[in-house]
């Protein structure tokens, strides 16, 4: 039921472009908010951006005006289109879900429990 995969990491020169995709199960992605979250090495994971169901998007200071997530709930799918890519932007970029619960909403059991996928690599080369 919990799945999250994503794809789309690769190196690229400061000041292009990447596009992550996360695949999610549809138990995910009906019930929880999702987002991107990245981690560099000797770093603490830094929340990136996230989306609700709504579509209300929030961002991290160091990302506003470059990054833009997005999510098509047809095909239970995030993305977060990367611009203007910087070298500190390097970092493993993790999909990941922030579930309800304990409890049942929409007719489903979650327990509260928030979800990562296992990371894909992001490198900016100056």
């Amino acid at each position: 039921q919990v799945q999250l995969v994503e794809s789309g990491g690769g190196s690229v020169q400061a000041g292009g472009s990447l596009k992550l995709s996360c695949a999610a199960s549809e138990y995910i992605f009906s019930g929880c908010g999702v987002g991107w979250s990245r981690q560099a090495p000797g770093k603490e994971r830094e929340l990136v951006s996230t989306i609700t169901r709504g579509g209300t998007t929030r961002y991290a200071d160091s990302v506003k005006g470059r990054f833009t997530i997005s999510q098509d709930n047809a095909k239970n799918t995030l993305y977060l289109q990367m611009n203007s890519l910087k070298t500190e932007d390097s970092a493993v970029y993790y999909c990941a879900a922030n579930c309800p619960g304990p409890g049942w909403y929409s007719g489903r059991y979650y327990s509260g429990e928030n979800y990562w996928g296992q990371g894909t690599q992001v490198t900016v080369s100056s």
